[in-house]
């Protein structure tokens, strides 16, 4: 809920979740893919790459900058519109991911990723863990459709505390929720994570030339 003494801004001094340890582990996520991302960006101006190579040259740095994105959201109290953009971060992942796994789909990548032939993200997270339950990303997608799609469900994610007994639906900055702050770093952790790794799978020669 909006408080009417906060600053116009928050800056990196004063923002309302400071403290919270998922949001330090973010931070700390962000600083290393970005030095990560850095170094893969100058691999690229002098290598020859890949097809799978420069699929991923395009995909990470998207889904960094959702990651920042996030991040700056997560900064100004505005956590719905962060926890919407969770969605296109986890398709990135998945989609690099997929494509590491599976490279014979890079030709589909490369002809637009047209819907009806690319993989749903359902398939492409069930893909990342195949010994695990089909279920589990099921619902995962389930949960961020709800949120991107504007339906009943997603808006549970908007609900603020007017009083102690009376819930609305905010249009602006929350400053004191924690709980949702931590549940959309600890999903941008993860997501963040895969595209990390994903980096050193895709230029495992980097590491090669030390």
């Amino acid at each position: 809920m909006i408080n009417k003494a906060d600053p116009p801004v928050f800056t990196p001094d004063d923002e309302p979740y400071l403290g919270r340890h998922p949001l330090y582990v973010f931070d700390t996520l962000i600083i290393s893919s970005l030095e990560m991302n850095s170094a893969v960006a100058a691999y690229t101006h002098s290598h020859q790459q890949s097809r799978l190579q420069r699929a991923a040259a395009q995909i990470i740095p998207q889904g960094i900058n959702l990651a920042l994105s996030i991040r700056e959201l997560l900064r100004q109290g505005h956590l719905f519109s962060a926890a919407v953009l969770l969605r296109s971060l986890i398709e990135r992942a998945a989609i690099i991911s997929y494509l590491w796994r599976n490279p014979d789909e890079i030709a589909t990548w490369e002809d637009g990723w047209r819907h009806r032939e690319r993989p749903s993200l359902t398939k492409m997270l069930a893909d990342m863990h195949p010994d695990t339950d089909l279920e589990g990303a099921k619902a995962v997608c389930s949960t961020f459709n709800h949120l991107v799609h504007g339906d009943p469900m997603g808006a549970e994610f908007n609900l603020v505390a007017l009083s102690e007994d009376a819930l609305g639906y905010g249009v602006g900055r929350v400053t004191d929720n924690p709980e949702l702050c931590d549940f959309v770093c600890d999903q941008a952790i993860c997501w963040l994570s895969v595209l990390t790794s994903m980096m050193a799978g895709c230029f495992p020669e980097m590491k090669e030339d030390g």
